[in-house]
């Protein structure tokens, strides 16, 4: 049996929701053609993607009463994909991919009822020697920046660096999704582990060109350095005219082989509301063995703004145990405290399972 075929298997449509069933047996049909398809043209489409969920009880310093839940995703959000890519000569290969977000505790489509079909990724482009050209709806750079340079990741829910920046619930100071829509996006080759990635949305609104996201992302990876410097303006209509925010992020990861050390630094500016923000983040990563890790991070927002309400002070921390039962399998519990300004201070405890496929 083939790879592709043996990972389709997973997923028996009559055991999962009508939409997704649907897409699964599409995505099967697509699976097995490229069985043949690979040896003729060198064409090749894979269905992957990540299954995980946690069950905790979580209190945010900004709650009344804590909430006991299963939640989706956990360190990582659940997702399942499909991409393909062709080759077309002269080292250009065509690529294409369409990604979902999915909640495995209800089996609903999408982080939330909000999210389109394809919530993740839904991409095509091309890839060769230049680097590679992409179009569609594509994750934020930025966001991808963050997740390299703190020890939980691309987290939305533990992270403390993510929830003060991107979570709405946290009071997060970027505005924007993590993930942006009508996008053209070029990320340049890696050159001797530096790279760079420029992201343009397209605003979309009759007569009003200059509406488009924009952001500009630097990289470097190498000799057990990761450092990262970002910058993105978005822009949006509110009830007055079209207002900017500005968001700019440094932030570095060093391995020392026995403690891996992180720290970044962020900042926003909306000059016409105006606001403003500073976040300072700072964690460690101890492998114990090749299986077994101990995280820690902590991230400190100051807001600025005319209002009480804008005006405010966030500490998040979060201490997590994370165990590999295999390559592709892992459990973690996590603690985490939470204080904002004029609140008492909120606790969250949570154990969970990650697996990819």
């Amino acid at each position: 049996m083939k790879k592709s075929q043996r990972v389709i298997a997973r997923f028996p449509a009559r055991k999962v929701g009508t939409r997704l069933g649907i897409a699964a047996l599409f995505c099967s049909g697509l699976a097995l053609t490229s069985v043949d398809a690979q040896a003729d043209s060198g064409s090749q489409v894979q269905l992957y993607g990540l299954i995980g969920t946690y069950v905790g009880s979580l209190k945010r310093s900004d709650m009344p009463q804590s909430a006991v839940l299963m939640g989706s995703g956990g360190l990582t959000t659940s997702f399942w994909g499909i991409r393909g890519n062709e080759d077309l000569g002269g080292g250009v290969s065509a690529i294409f991919a369409l990604e979902s977000f999915f909640q495995p505790q209800n089996g609903a489509l999408g982080r939330s009822a909000a999210d389109p079909f394809w919530s993740r990724n839904a991409y095509v482009g091309f890839k060769g020697d230049f680097g590679q050209l992409t179009l569609g709806r594509q994750r934020n750079p930025m966001y991808t920046a963050e997740s390299l340079v703190n020890p939980f990741g691309s987290s939305v829910v533990f992270s403390p660096l993510v929830v003060q920046t991107f979570v709405a619930n946290y009071g997060g100071t970027i505005i924007g999704d993590t993930v942006w829509n009508n996008t053209a996006k070029y990320t340049t080759s890696n050159l001797k582990g530096f790279g760079a990635t420029v992201i343009y949305g397209l605003g979309g609104a009759a007569g009003s060109p200059g509406i488009g996201n924009l952001g500009v992302h630097l990289n470097y990876q190498g000799h057990g350095l990761t450092a990262v410097l970002s910058g993105q303006r978005v822009r949006y209509t509110a009830a007055g005219p079209v207002g900017a925010q500005y968001a700019y992020l440094a932030g570095a990861a060093y391995d020392f082989k026995v403690v891996t050390l992180y720290g970044a630094w962020a900042m926003t500016s909306d000059v016409s509301t105006p606001t403003g923000s500073h976040t300072y983040e700072a964690g460690l990563s101890i492998p114990f063995s090749p299986a077994d890790f101990l995280l820690a991070e902590w991230a400190r927002t100051q807001r600025s703004g005319p209002t009480h309400t804008t005006n405010s002070l966030r500490n998040t921390a979060a201490l997590g145990y994370d165990h590999l039962l295999s390559k592709r399998t892992d459990i973690y519990a996590i603690y985490s405290i939470d204080k904002l300004s004029d609140h008492p201070i909120g606790n969250t405890f949570a154990v969970g399972i990650r697996h990819t496929f």
